[in-house]
């Protein structure tokens, strides 16, 4: 196998670890919505994105024939389709808007996990010197770093601490 096959091959392994990792930080919402019977914690939005967004790269994956990313997104389709019927299922009548300078209801793990998520399947589609694959992906990195920024800013809170990101 050339050289080039092999950094593919594994830069293309790291997609589908890094992506299915980030589709499992929803079950620890999953396991919280259960265990409190609320979704006083959980956001609601990252789950109906991921899904949309999910289908989108399955039907371009099935379109340019690429195995990785119908395999990935298919997964993370059935997944997030999970965590949305659970919230729904546990979600009050009325939503409340509450305005804070926590970081509460932001997921470290999944922030954590969109960066490396993001990181590779830009490498990838840059390897593959496709924008398509490299460009969508660009927005999940800023935005992880901006969510970095806000966990090092609010790492003071008492209900979460995370002792990386305080100086």
């Amino acid at each position: 196998m050339e050289a080039g096959g092999v950094a593919d091959s594994l830069l293309s392994g790291a997609c589908v670890l890094f992506t299915l990792a980030m589709y499992s930080t929803g079950l620890s919402d999953l396991r919280q919505m259960r265990m409190t019977r609320s979704v006083d914690s959980v956001q609601f939005l990252p789950f109906l994105t991921t899904d949309i967004n999910n289908l989108s790269w399955m039907s371009y994956g099935a379109l340019k024939g690429d195995g990785t990313l119908i395999f990935v997104n298919a997964t993370g389709a059935v997944l997030q389709t999970l965590y949305i019927l659970v919230y729904l299922h546990y979600c009050p009548r009325k939503a409340k808007i509450i305005q804070t300078r926590s970081t509460r209801r932001l997921s470290f793990p999944l922030t954590i996990a969109t960066l490396l998520t993001s990181a590779s399947w830009t490498l990838y589609g840059f390897r593959l010197g496709d924008p398509y694959i490299m460009v969508p992906n660009l927005p999940g990195i800023l935005t992880s770093f901006i969510r970095l920024w806000l966990f090092w800013k609010y790492s003071q809170e008492q209900d979460r601490n995370y002792p990386l990101l305080q100086t």
